[in-house]
């Protein structure tokens, strides 16, 4: 299979690095309109094709799928095109601005049947299929509440903010984790270097099983972080992407609700006298998981689904539950700036 890749950037250097190495697969060109990476990219892969017109790539006969890492306010366009020219088409996140585009591409996609896959790369990460795994098997016994933090200093965005930036890999994680989508989404944040464009963001999700996910983003922050703290009846879990050998720590801690004898033990609790609440602390257990780069997972499945004519697993359905709850948390920052400037 014959890729073109649009976007020549931090991530898209990246993503030809990882394309060069597929199995079944040839990356043979790369778009870019900034003249730069012409120099860049044949340092780095001088095999590759470079042109800077992405208007010239779906007619090309030669190309069977589009790798699109350009800004977010491309997407649609840049994948609507490949679509309909018949490439497969594998989009970074977000799969596009609007639940409305989203959907064209995932229906254009099933007419052409075409492979349409959005990249959430964090869901080929072995740490984060790990953590499904447990919570699955309910070793973590009942689910209370997810919280993640995403942070970083510098890439700062100028074509969408720190929410639409970053909140997607959190998103799609907690929706992976938990196999339900929220009915409740609330959201706010602050924009401290451009006017408009929030730096950083606060989301919070309530889905219907009483589940609770808070996520916390920026992009103005001292260090880096990238972290998820899972809080379960029986067990606790931290998922910490930036450690190189304790990705994931279990903590067999929690507190336990003891009921009393006699009559208060088969009335419903109708003060805090009526419960007597136990700490429990036992074992840490910093599980050895084998480590293979996500990017390349993910690169991989996407030809593999291609070739095939298989789902993937971030398909444009995943990315449009993302894209779905980016637009509530938007509605919502919304209201309350509007209730705040009243």
């Amino acid at each position: 299979m014959k890729i073109a890749q649009v976007g020549y950037g931090y991530w898209g250097r990246n993503l030809m690095r990882v394309g060069c190495a597929l199995k079944k697969a040839q990356m043979v060109l790369c778009c870019d309109t900034d003249p730069a990476t012409r120099e860049a990219l044949k340092s780095a892969h001088p095999n590759i094709e470079f042109c800077d017109d992405y208007a010239t790539i779906p007619d090309r006969a030669d190309i069977d799928a589009v790798i699109i890492a350009t800004p977010a306010g491309l997407h649609y366009e840049q994948a609507r095109a490949a679509l309909v020219a018949g490439k497969h088409v594998l989009v970074e996140k977000p799969l596009a601005l609007t639940s409305r585009e989203a959907r064209n591409l995932i229906a254009l996609a099933k007419k052409k049947r075409l492979t349409l896959m959005v990249g959430h790369t964090f869901l080929y990460n072995d740490a984060v299929r790990y953590v499904k795994e447990k919570i699955d098997a309910g070793e973590l016994g009942e689910i209370y509440y997810a919280s993640f933090t995403r942070l970083n200093l510098g890439s700062v965005r100028h074509d969408v903010d720190a929410l639409w930036n970053l909140a997607p890999h959190d998103i799609s994680i907690a929706q992976y984790w938990f196999g339900e989508k929220p009915d409740r989404v609330s959201a706010d944040g602050i924009s401290c270097l451009q006017k408009g464009i929030d730096d950083v963001a606060f989301l919070n999700l309530h889905y219907p099983s009483g589940r609770f996910a808070h996520i916390h983003v920026s992009w103005l922050a001292p260090y880096k972080v990238r972290q998820a703290i899972i809080v379960g009846s029986r067990k606790m879990l931290v998922c910490d992407d930036t450690s190189p050998d304790q990705r994931v720590m279990i903590f067999d801690k929690g507190i336990d609700r003891k009921d009393l004898p006699g009559k208060a033990a088969a009335l419903p609790f109708q003060n805090f006298a009526q419960f007597t609440l136990i700490q429990r602390a036992g074992d840490i257990l910093i599980p050895k998981i084998p480590f293979r780069e996500p990017l390349q997972v993910e690169l991989q499945h996407f030809v593999d689904c291609a070739l095939k004519g298989q789902k993937p697993l971030t398909d444009g359905w995943n990315g449009l539950e993302v894209v779905e709850i980016l637009e509530a948390a938007e509605k919502s920052r919304k209201r309350k700036k509007e209730r705040l400037e009243k």
